[in-house]
Protein backbone atom coordinates (compact mmCIF):
# COMPACT_ATOMS: atom_id res chain seq x y z
CA UNK A 1 0.00 0.00 0.00
CA UNK A 2 1.09 3.68 -0.74
CA UNK A 3 0.30 6.54 1.07
CA UNK A 4 -0.55 8.76 -2.03
CA UNK A 5 -3.62 6.44 -2.91
CA UNK A 6 -4.16 5.96 1.13
CA UNK A 7 -5.08 9.26 1.56
CA UNK A 8 -7.67 9.45 -1.69
CA UNK A 9 -9.96 11.68 -1.98
CA UNK A 10 -12.24 10.49 -4.06
CA UNK A 11 -15.69 10.58 -2.62
CA UNK A 12 -17.44 7.16 -3.60
CA UNK A 13 -20.50 7.46 -5.76
CA UNK A 14 -19.28 10.45 -7.39
CA UNK A 15 -17.81 11.15 -10.36
CA UNK A 16 -16.16 14.01 -10.10
CA UNK A 17 -12.36 14.31 -9.29
CA UNK A 18 -11.12 14.23 -5.54
CA UNK A 19 -8.72 16.71 -5.16
CA UNK A 20 -6.87 17.59 -1.55
CA UNK A 21 -7.25 21.68 -1.18
CA UNK A 22 -5.42 23.64 1.16
CA UNK A 23 -8.23 25.65 2.62
CA UNK A 24 -11.02 23.30 3.77
CA UNK A 25 -9.34 19.83 3.29
CA UNK A 26 -12.44 16.75 1.74
CA UNK A 27 -11.54 15.07 4.51
CA UNK A 28 -12.85 18.14 7.00
CA UNK A 29 -16.20 17.98 4.86
CA UNK A 30 -16.63 14.47 5.52
CA UNK A 31 -16.48 15.63 9.68
CA UNK A 32 -18.96 18.05 8.68
CA UNK A 33 -21.31 16.17 6.52
CA UNK A 34 -21.14 13.36 9.44
CA UNK A 35 -21.80 16.27 12.57
CA UNK A 36 -24.62 17.25 10.26
CA UNK A 37 -26.42 14.11 9.82
CA UNK A 38 -29.63 12.98 11.29
CA UNK A 39 -27.88 9.14 12.30
CA UNK A 40 -24.89 10.83 14.11
CA UNK A 41 -27.51 13.31 16.31
CA UNK A 42 -29.51 10.51 17.11
CA UNK A 43 -25.97 8.89 19.25
CA UNK A 44 -27.08 11.49 21.60
CA UNK A 45 -29.38 8.80 23.35
CA UNK A 46 -27.95 5.59 22.75
CA UNK A 47 -26.50 3.81 25.65
CA UNK A 48 -22.54 3.78 25.87
CA UNK A 49 -22.49 1.77 29.07
CA UNK A 50 -25.22 3.01 31.04
CA UNK A 51 -28.44 2.71 29.78
CA UNK A 52 -31.42 5.45 30.04
CA UNK A 53 -29.34 6.89 32.62
CA UNK A 54 -30.66 9.43 35.06
CA UNK A 55 -27.81 11.64 35.12
CA UNK A 56 -26.44 14.10 32.59
CA UNK A 57 -22.76 13.37 33.17
CA UNK A 58 -22.44 9.77 32.14
CA UNK A 59 -21.46 9.43 28.45
CA UNK A 60 -23.68 8.62 25.71
CA UNK A 61 -22.60 7.35 22.84
CA UNK A 62 -22.55 10.69 21.18
CA UNK A 63 -20.13 12.07 23.61
CA UNK A 64 -18.02 9.19 23.18
CA UNK A 65 -18.00 9.35 19.69
CA UNK A 66 -16.56 12.82 19.86
CA UNK A 67 -14.58 12.14 22.23
CA UNK A 68 -12.93 9.43 20.00
CA UNK A 69 -12.88 11.82 17.40
CA UNK A 70 -10.81 13.73 19.66
CA UNK A 71 -8.38 11.52 20.33
CA UNK A 72 -8.67 10.12 16.87
CA UNK A 73 -7.14 13.56 15.47
CA UNK A 74 -4.55 14.14 17.83
CA UNK A 75 -2.71 10.16 17.08
CA UNK A 76 -3.54 11.42 12.91
CA UNK A 77 -1.32 14.49 13.11
CA UNK A 78 1.10 12.94 15.03
CA UNK A 79 1.25 10.12 12.53
CA UNK A 80 0.78 12.25 9.71
CA UNK A 81 3.76 14.28 10.71
CA UNK A 82 5.92 11.21 9.64
CA UNK A 83 4.20 9.78 7.39
CA UNK A 84 4.09 13.18 5.38
CA UNK A 85 8.19 13.82 6.12
CA UNK A 86 9.01 10.42 4.92
CA UNK A 87 6.30 9.23 1.89
CA UNK A 88 4.31 10.91 -0.82
CA UNK A 89 1.42 11.91 -0.31
CA UNK A 90 0.48 13.29 -3.19
CA UNK A 91 0.00 16.97 -1.74
CA UNK A 92 -1.41 15.89 1.80
CA UNK A 93 -0.87 17.41 5.21
CA UNK A 94 -0.36 16.23 8.39
CA UNK A 95 -3.59 17.70 9.54
CA UNK A 96 -5.26 16.11 6.46
CA UNK A 97 -4.45 12.53 8.34
CA UNK A 98 -5.61 13.38 11.42
CA UNK A 99 -8.84 15.14 9.86
CA UNK A 100 -9.60 11.75 8.31
CA UNK A 101 -8.51 10.31 11.35
CA UNK A 102 -11.14 12.44 13.48
CA UNK A 103 -14.06 11.91 11.26
CA UNK A 104 -14.22 8.03 10.97
CA UNK A 105 -13.71 7.72 14.71
CA UNK A 106 -16.55 10.49 14.74
CA UNK A 107 -18.32 7.83 13.01
CA UNK A 108 -17.47 5.06 14.12
CA UNK A 109 -20.48 3.88 16.24
CA UNK A 110 -23.47 5.94 13.87
CA UNK A 111 -24.62 1.97 12.67
CA UNK A 112 -25.21 1.10 16.58
CA UNK A 113 -28.53 -0.14 17.35
CA UNK A 114 -30.23 0.69 20.82
CA UNK A 115 -29.11 -0.17 24.16
CA UNK A 116 -25.66 -0.70 22.52
CA UNK A 117 -24.10 -4.11 21.66
CA UNK A 118 -27.11 -5.82 23.14
CA UNK A 119 -29.11 -4.36 20.58
CA UNK A 120 -26.66 -6.59 17.99
CA UNK A 121 -26.84 -9.53 19.59
CA UNK A 122 -30.62 -9.10 19.83
CA UNK A 123 -30.87 -9.04 16.09
CA UNK A 124 -28.71 -12.22 15.55
CA UNK A 125 -30.90 -14.26 18.19
CA UNK A 126 -33.67 -13.44 17.00
CA UNK A 127 -32.88 -14.46 13.38
CA UNK A 128 -31.61 -17.30 14.61
CA UNK A 129 -34.24 -18.42 17.01
CA UNK A 130 -37.58 -16.82 16.44
CA UNK A 131 -40.31 -18.46 14.46
CA UNK A 132 -40.87 -15.39 12.61
CA UNK A 133 -37.68 -15.36 11.73
CA UNK A 134 -38.00 -18.67 10.09
CA UNK A 135 -39.85 -17.97 6.97
CA UNK A 136 -37.56 -15.06 6.41
CA UNK A 137 -34.27 -17.09 6.51
CA UNK A 138 -35.76 -19.47 3.66
CA UNK A 139 -35.72 -16.19 0.98
CA UNK A 140 -32.44 -16.12 1.65
CA UNK A 141 -29.27 -17.10 -0.41
CA UNK A 142 -26.13 -18.23 2.47
CA UNK A 143 -24.57 -15.00 2.07
CA UNK A 144 -27.56 -13.07 2.76
CA UNK A 145 -28.66 -15.11 5.68
CA UNK A 146 -24.83 -14.66 7.09
CA UNK A 147 -25.42 -10.87 7.57
CA UNK A 148 -28.06 -11.49 9.52
CA UNK A 149 -27.21 -13.98 11.40
CA UNK A 150 -23.78 -12.11 12.11
CA UNK A 151 -25.40 -8.61 12.12
CA UNK A 152 -22.70 -5.93 13.27
CA UNK A 153 -23.36 -2.60 13.86
CA UNK A 154 -19.76 -1.76 12.05
CA UNK A 155 -21.57 -2.90 8.97
CA UNK A 156 -24.94 -0.66 9.40
CA UNK A 157 -22.79 2.08 9.88
CA UNK A 158 -21.34 1.78 6.65
CA UNK A 159 -24.60 1.05 5.37
CA UNK A 160 -26.01 4.47 6.93
CA UNK A 161 -22.74 6.62 5.95
CA UNK A 162 -22.80 4.94 1.86
CA UNK A 163 -26.82 4.55 1.72
CA UNK A 164 -29.16 5.65 4.13
CA UNK A 165 -28.37 9.08 4.74
CA UNK A 166 -28.82 11.41 1.88
CA UNK A 167 -30.20 8.09 0.18
CA UNK A 168 -31.21 10.32 -3.19
CA UNK A 169 -27.56 10.03 -4.76
CA UNK A 170 -25.19 7.44 -5.04
CA UNK A 171 -22.62 6.92 -2.49
CA UNK A 172 -25.21 8.34 0.28
CA UNK A 173 -23.09 11.09 1.58
CA UNK A 174 -20.02 10.30 -0.55
CA UNK A 175 -17.25 10.67 2.10
CA UNK A 176 -14.09 10.12 0.88
CA UNK A 177 -12.43 6.78 0.37
CA UNK A 178 -9.94 7.47 2.73
CA UNK A 179 -12.39 7.90 5.75
CA UNK A 180 -14.55 5.30 4.44
CA UNK A 181 -11.19 2.95 4.45
CA UNK A 182 -9.91 4.61 7.81
CA UNK A 183 -13.83 3.71 9.31
CA UNK A 184 -13.32 -0.02 8.42
CA UNK A 185 -11.62 -1.74 10.93
CA UNK A 186 -13.04 -5.46 9.54
CA UNK A 187 -13.02 -5.07 5.92
CA UNK A 188 -14.76 -7.84 4.15
CA UNK A 189 -18.06 -9.49 3.68
CA UNK A 190 -19.54 -11.70 6.61
CA UNK A 191 -19.59 -15.05 4.83
CA UNK A 192 -15.80 -15.54 3.51
CA UNK A 193 -13.18 -17.60 2.33
CA UNK A 194 -10.57 -16.31 3.49
CA UNK A 195 -10.71 -13.41 6.00
CA UNK A 196 -8.32 -10.39 6.54
CA UNK A 197 -5.08 -11.44 8.47
CA UNK A 198 -5.23 -10.85 12.63
CA UNK A 199 -8.16 -8.45 14.45
CA UNK A 200 -9.25 -7.38 10.86
CA UNK A 201 -10.96 -10.89 10.80
CA UNK A 202 -12.46 -10.84 13.48
CA UNK A 203 -16.18 -9.60 12.44
CA UNK A 204 -17.56 -7.63 9.19
CA UNK A 205 -17.70 -3.98 7.49
CA UNK A 206 -20.19 -4.54 4.83
CA UNK A 207 -23.40 -6.08 3.96
CA UNK A 208 -24.00 -7.63 0.47
CA UNK A 209 -26.00 -4.41 -0.80
CA UNK A 210 -23.12 -2.29 -0.07
CA UNK A 211 -20.25 -4.31 -1.16
CA UNK A 212 -19.94 -2.44 -4.63
CA UNK A 213 -19.70 0.47 -2.30
CA UNK A 214 -16.72 -0.98 -0.02
CA UNK A 215 -15.07 -2.01 -3.40
CA UNK A 216 -15.01 1.10 -4.49
CA UNK A 217 -12.90 2.00 -1.61
CA UNK A 218 -10.54 -0.66 -1.60
CA UNK A 219 -9.63 -0.10 -5.04
CA UNK A 220 -9.50 3.70 -4.93
CA UNK A 221 -7.42 3.53 -1.83
CA UNK A 222 -5.53 0.35 -3.02
CA UNK A 223 -5.70 -1.89 0.36
CA UNK A 224 -4.09 -5.15 -0.50
CA UNK A 225 -7.05 -8.06 -1.26
CA UNK A 226 -7.01 -10.58 1.07
CA UNK A 227 -9.74 -13.14 -0.89
CA UNK A 228 -12.78 -12.60 -3.09
CA UNK A 229 -14.85 -9.60 -0.77
CA UNK A 230 -11.90 -9.43 1.77
CA UNK A 231 -9.33 -6.49 2.50
CA UNK A 232 -6.27 -6.04 4.68
CA UNK A 233 -6.91 -2.94 6.85
CA UNK A 234 -6.60 0.52 5.94
CA UNK A 235 -3.50 1.77 8.13
CA UNK A 236 -5.17 4.55 9.44
CA UNK A 237 -8.19 2.00 10.85
CA UNK A 238 -5.59 1.40 13.30
CA UNK A 239 -5.63 4.75 14.80
CA UNK A 240 -9.35 4.65 14.87
CA UNK A 241 -9.61 1.43 16.80
CA UNK A 242 -6.75 2.86 19.22
CA UNK A 243 -8.63 6.26 19.63
CA UNK A 244 -12.24 4.12 20.56
CA UNK A 245 -10.47 1.60 22.90
CA UNK A 246 -8.32 4.36 24.20
CA UNK A 247 -11.87 6.49 24.99
CA UNK A 248 -14.16 3.26 25.76
CA UNK A 249 -11.09 2.08 28.61
CA UNK A 250 -10.48 5.29 30.21
CA UNK A 251 -13.37 7.54 30.31
CA UNK A 252 -15.74 4.33 30.86
CA UNK A 253 -13.41 3.56 34.28
CA UNK A 254 -14.05 7.65 35.07
CA UNK A 255 -17.88 7.37 34.61
CA UNK A 256 -17.75 4.45 36.62
CA UNK A 257 -15.83 6.01 39.34
CA UNK A 258 -18.01 9.21 39.35
CA UNK A 259 -20.97 6.71 39.84
CA UNK A 260 -19.72 5.13 42.60
CA UNK A 261 -18.83 1.98 41.36
CA UNK A 262 -15.22 2.20 41.25
CA UNK A 263 -13.39 3.93 44.62
CA UNK A 264 -11.47 6.87 43.56
CA UNK A 265 -8.27 5.93 45.35
CA UNK A 266 -8.30 2.66 42.73
CA UNK A 267 -8.89 5.06 39.78
CA UNK A 268 -5.64 7.28 40.47
CA UNK A 269 -3.42 4.56 41.82
CA UNK A 270 -4.01 2.64 38.22
CA UNK A 271 -4.49 6.11 36.56
CA UNK A 272 -0.88 7.59 38.06
CA UNK A 273 0.76 3.98 37.03
CA UNK A 274 -0.02 4.71 32.99
CA UNK A 275 1.14 8.44 33.39
CA UNK A 276 4.57 7.37 35.50
CA UNK A 277 5.31 10.96 36.27
CA UNK A 278 6.14 12.42 39.64
CA UNK A 279 5.60 16.05 38.80
CA UNK A 280 1.65 14.77 38.18
CA UNK A 281 1.46 12.96 41.24
CA UNK A 282 2.58 15.76 43.21
CA UNK A 283 0.30 18.39 41.45
CA UNK A 284 -3.06 16.12 41.68
CA UNK A 285 -2.31 16.10 45.26
CA UNK A 286 -2.83 19.88 45.10
CA UNK A 287 -6.06 19.47 43.91
CA UNK A 288 -9.19 19.77 46.49
CA UNK A 289 -11.81 17.77 44.59
CA UNK A 290 -11.72 14.23 44.02
CA UNK A 291 -13.47 14.68 40.46
CA UNK A 292 -10.95 17.37 39.51
CA UNK A 293 -8.23 15.48 40.29
CA UNK A 294 -10.20 12.31 38.10
CA UNK A 295 -10.55 14.38 35.08
CA UNK A 296 -6.82 15.73 35.41
CA UNK A 297 -5.53 11.93 35.51
CA UNK A 298 -7.96 11.10 32.85
CA UNK A 299 -6.53 13.90 30.75
CA UNK A 300 -2.95 12.80 31.65
CA UNK A 301 -3.53 9.58 31.31
CA UNK A 302 -5.47 10.04 27.70
CA UNK A 303 -2.15 12.41 26.50
CA UNK A 304 0.20 9.61 27.23
CA UNK A 305 -1.56 7.27 25.82
CA UNK A 306 -1.50 8.99 22.48
CA UNK A 307 2.19 9.94 22.68
CA UNK A 308 2.97 5.74 22.88
CA UNK A 309 0.31 4.99 20.11
CA UNK A 310 1.53 7.60 17.98
CA UNK A 311 5.22 5.90 18.29
CA UNK A 312 3.91 2.54 18.37
CA UNK A 313 2.45 3.17 14.86
CA UNK A 314 5.65 4.85 13.75
CA UNK A 315 7.59 1.48 14.87
CA UNK A 316 5.55 -0.97 12.74
CA UNK A 317 4.70 1.16 10.03
CA UNK A 318 6.00 -1.04 7.52
CA UNK A 319 4.01 -4.04 8.95
CA UNK A 320 0.71 -1.22 8.46
CA UNK A 321 1.81 -0.67 5.17
CA UNK A 322 1.25 -4.18 4.32
CA UNK A 323 -1.76 -4.93 6.35
CA UNK A 324 -0.60 -8.03 8.37
CA UNK A 325 -0.01 -6.18 11.82
CA UNK A 326 -2.01 -9.03 13.97
CA UNK A 327 -3.03 -6.89 17.12
CA UNK A 328 -4.49 -3.23 17.71
CA UNK A 329 -1.63 -0.91 18.79
CA UNK A 330 -2.82 -0.33 22.01
CA UNK A 331 -1.90 -3.84 22.71
CA UNK A 332 1.53 -2.98 22.24
CA UNK A 333 2.18 0.22 24.50
CA UNK A 334 4.22 -0.24 27.57
CA UNK A 335 1.81 0.53 30.21
CA UNK A 336 -0.20 -3.22 29.83
CA UNK A 337 -0.35 -4.32 33.61
CA UNK A 338 -2.42 -0.98 34.51
CA UNK A 339 -4.52 -0.85 31.48
CA UNK A 340 -5.21 -5.01 31.93
CA UNK A 341 -6.40 -4.16 35.75
CA UNK A 342 -8.35 -1.21 34.57
CA UNK A 343 -9.82 -3.68 32.27
CA UNK A 344 -11.03 -6.25 34.38
CA UNK A 345 -12.14 -4.00 37.19
CA UNK A 346 -14.42 -2.52 34.01
CA UNK A 347 -15.56 -5.31 33.01
CA UNK A 348 -16.58 -7.26 36.56
CA UNK A 349 -17.95 -3.41 38.51
CA UNK A 350 -18.92 -0.95 35.81
CA UNK A 351 -19.96 -3.39 32.37
CA UNK A 352 -21.64 -6.37 34.41
CA UNK A 353 -23.39 -4.07 37.06
CA UNK A 354 -26.82 -5.36 38.07
CA UNK A 355 -28.17 -2.14 37.00
CA UNK A 356 -26.73 -2.34 33.46
CA UNK A 357 -27.36 -5.95 33.08
CA UNK A 358 -31.69 -5.26 34.14
CA UNK A 359 -31.91 -2.72 31.49
CA UNK A 360 -29.52 -4.52 28.61
CA UNK A 361 -32.18 -7.71 29.13
CA UNK A 362 -35.31 -5.63 29.10
CA UNK A 363 -33.74 -4.03 25.74
CA UNK A 364 -32.87 -7.46 24.16
CA UNK A 365 -36.69 -8.79 24.43
CA UNK A 366 -37.57 -4.84 23.05
CA UNK A 367 -35.58 -5.38 20.00
CA UNK A 368 -36.47 -8.91 19.80
CA UNK A 369 -39.79 -8.16 20.11
CA UNK A 370 -40.24 -4.96 17.58
CA UNK A 371 -38.94 -7.57 14.96
CA UNK A 372 -41.72 -10.18 15.90
CA UNK A 373 -44.26 -7.29 15.31
CA UNK A 374 -42.80 -5.21 12.41
CA UNK A 375 -41.58 -8.12 9.97
CA UNK A 376 -44.77 -10.21 9.55
CA UNK A 377 -46.78 -6.65 8.63
CA UNK A 378 -44.26 -5.95 5.73
CA UNK A 379 -44.35 -9.18 4.81
CA UNK A 380 -48.58 -8.71 4.64
CA UNK A 381 -47.92 -5.50 2.84
CA UNK A 382 -45.22 -7.07 0.15
CA UNK A 383 -47.44 -10.18 -0.69
CA UNK A 384 -50.59 -7.73 -1.67
CA UNK A 385 -48.96 -5.55 -3.52
CA UNK A 386 -47.50 -8.87 -5.98
CA UNK A 387 -51.27 -9.72 -6.08
CA UNK A 388 -51.78 -11.88 -2.87
CA UNK A 389 -53.67 -11.90 -0.39
CA UNK A 390 -55.02 -8.43 0.91
CA UNK A 391 -53.21 -7.11 3.96
CA UNK A 392 -54.74 -6.69 7.29
CA UNK A 393 -55.45 -3.11 9.15
CA UNK A 394 -52.79 -3.65 11.47
CA UNK A 395 -50.04 -4.75 9.39
CA UNK A 396 -51.31 -1.17 7.51
CA UNK A 397 -51.54 0.56 10.27
CA UNK A 398 -48.20 -0.95 11.82
CA UNK A 399 -46.01 -1.42 8.46
CA UNK A 400 -46.86 2.44 7.91
CA UNK A 401 -44.41 3.51 10.93
CA UNK A 402 -41.35 2.50 8.87
CA UNK A 403 -40.08 5.64 6.98
CA UNK A 404 -39.97 4.92 3.00
CA UNK A 405 -42.57 2.34 3.14
CA UNK A 406 -44.61 3.70 0.19
CA UNK A 407 -41.45 4.53 -2.34
CA UNK A 408 -40.41 0.45 -1.30
CA UNK A 409 -43.64 -0.93 -2.03
CA UNK A 410 -43.15 0.10 -5.78
CA UNK A 411 -39.78 -1.46 -6.20
CA UNK A 412 -39.64 -4.32 -7.44
CA UNK A 413 -36.46 -5.89 -5.83
CA UNK A 414 -38.10 -5.34 -2.44
CA UNK A 415 -41.15 -6.83 -3.19
CA UNK A 416 -39.29 -10.10 -4.27
CA UNK A 417 -37.01 -10.40 -2.01
CA UNK A 418 -37.08 -10.93 1.86
CA UNK A 419 -33.69 -10.25 2.56
CA UNK A 420 -34.07 -6.37 0.99
CA UNK A 421 -37.32 -6.34 3.42
CA UNK A 422 -35.95 -7.25 6.54
CA UNK A 423 -33.10 -5.34 5.66
CA UNK A 424 -35.42 -2.35 5.73
CA UNK A 425 -36.85 -3.12 8.81
CA UNK A 426 -33.27 -3.47 10.56
CA UNK A 427 -32.45 0.09 9.26
CA UNK A 428 -35.64 1.40 10.90
CA UNK A 429 -35.08 -0.51 13.86
CA UNK A 430 -31.63 0.01 14.32
CA UNK A 431 -31.76 3.74 13.63
CA UNK A 432 -34.07 4.27 17.23
CA UNK A 433 -32.78 5.92 20.02
CA UNK A 434 -33.23 3.88 23.27
CA UNK A 435 -35.70 6.68 24.43
CA UNK A 436 -37.55 6.28 21.54
CA UNK A 437 -37.66 2.62 20.96
CA UNK A 438 -38.78 1.93 24.90
CA UNK A 439 -41.72 4.00 24.38
CA UNK A 440 -42.66 2.39 20.46
CA UNK A 441 -42.42 -0.96 22.33
CA UNK A 442 -44.91 0.03 25.16
CA UNK A 443 -47.33 1.31 22.88
CA UNK A 444 -47.39 -0.94 20.64
CA UNK A 445 -47.63 -3.94 23.09
CA UNK A 446 -50.71 -1.49 24.71
CA UNK A 447 -48.39 -1.02 27.73
CA UNK A 448 -48.96 2.49 27.56
CA UNK A 449 -50.29 4.96 25.19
Amino acid sequence: MEWKTLLSPHRVGSSKPGVISQDRSPFQRDFDRIVFSGSFRRLQDKTQVFPLAKTDYVRTRLTHSLEASSIGRSLGTAVGVFICREFDTAGGQPSDVGAAVAAAALAHDIGNPPLGHAGEEAIRHWFTHSPVAQPMRNMMNDDEAADIERYEGNAQGFRVLTRLEMPDQPGGMQLTCATLGAFAKYPCASRVETKPSGVAGKKFNFFRLEQEFFKEVAESTGLVQAGPWAWQRHPLSYLVEAADDIAYRIVDFEDGQRLGLIDYSELERLFLEIIDSERSAEYVATIRSPIRRAEFLRAQVIGRLVREVSQVFIDHHDELLAGTLPKPLLSYVGCQEPLRRIESRSTRDIYNHRKVAEVIGAGFELVSGMLDIFVPCVNEMALEAVGGKTASFRSRRISALIPDMEENLGCEQWRQSGYCRLMHVLDYVSGMTDSYAVSLYQKLKGISL
